[in-house]
């Protein structure tokens, strides 16, 4: 077990790590888009997309504490006094986080989600900083945060897109969904001093993904074009969310909040490449991406430098 601490606590393993997680979590936005698409889910059709999510992270709970319980060589159960925390912790991080974020993408434009949706590594680390005191706000910090979010806003320019004034229902979503995000980021760190984060997250998967099904449901939502193709883009999908948030949790049980949630602003870089790879969306492949991987390399770098 300390040679896991160790790697989990050295920057090359925060990093690779990190950057892992964010790379599966930028695959999610072809593999989601292509889901619609073969699931015969509208892009109006919020109660359908609530469904198809909640059907995702219930598998994803299952999949985790199957993984977590192989490798333990035991069976994973949550202890008597976890229940709440994973209570709280699946309302925020999968129903709360996630209700708003589907609801928000159908009334604004994608443009303007994408660099509301960045500023949750912000918000992660100010609230980590300034409301649960996990750490301090070092100006080093600010300055990186302000330069992965410079990133963020880079690499999804689009003038065309950031027409139109700001609603509860479109950009108001999507900030809400950003800051239960951040919010879920410092339960993380809170609870898994006092369970696995891979219990964590497996049954936060599972509770949330069956309240989201519930919703789905009794909202009208359906699932149709299930083949063996399909359903192995749904596998895939769970597999995103298990092995991500199952890492993302043991780097935040062991690092500072803002050393992990920094490499956050990768995951737009990750989601615009894989995102032309896939699907052949035209995307900033010229001077652009080359400035949003530079400023978002100078804000991981600004805040995990060592005050010396």
């Amino acid at each position: 077990m300390n040679e896991k601490k160790s790697f989990v606590t050295r920057p090359m393993g925060i990093g690779l790590l990190a950057c892992l997680c964010c790379l599966l979590w930028g695959s999610a936005t072809p593999a989601i888009k292509i889901g619609y698409e073969w699931f015969g889910i509208a892009a109006d059709d919020i109660a359908s997309r609530i469904l198809f999510a909640g059907v995702r992270f219930v598998l994803a709970g299952i999949l985790t504490a199957i993984f977590g319980s192989l490798i333990a060589k035991k069976p994973l159960f949550p202890q008597k006094g976890s229940w709440g925390m994973i209570c709280k912790l699946g309302l925020v991080q999968t129903v709360l986080q996630y209700i708003f974020f589907y609801m928000g993408l159908a009334y604004t434009t994608g443009v303007k989600s994408a660099i509301i949706n960045g500023s949750q590594t912000f918000i992660a680390i100010i609230m980590a900083c300034l409301i649960f005191r996990y750490e301090k706000l070092t100006l080093q910090k600010f300055l990186g945060c302000l330069l992965g979010f410079a990133g963020v806003i880079v690499i999804n320019f689009d003038p065309s897109g950031l027409t139109g004034g700001f609603t509860f229902k479109g950009e108001g979503a999507i900030l809400i969904a950003a800051i239960a995000y951040a919010l879920s980021s410092t339960l993380v760190k809170s609870y898994s001093q006092k369970e696995n984060p891979v219990i964590l997250s497996g049954y936060q998967f599972i509770f949330g993904g069956i309240i989201m099904v519930a919703i789905g449901l009794l909202m009208g939502g359906h699932l149709s074009g299930w083949t063996f193709t399909s359903t192995l883009l749904m596998i895939y999908m769970a597999l995103i969310s298990s092995v991500a948030y199952s890492v993302w949790g043991i780097l935040l049980k062991h690092n500072p909040v803002g050393k992990v949630a920094v490499y956050s602003f990768t995951n737009p870089i990750f989601s615009v490449l894989l995102s032309f790879a896939f699907l052949g969306e035209s995307s900033s492949f010229g001077l652009e991406l080359i400035l949003s991987l530079a400023l978002v390399c100078g804000g991981i770098y600004l805040v995990n430098r060592v005050n010396q």
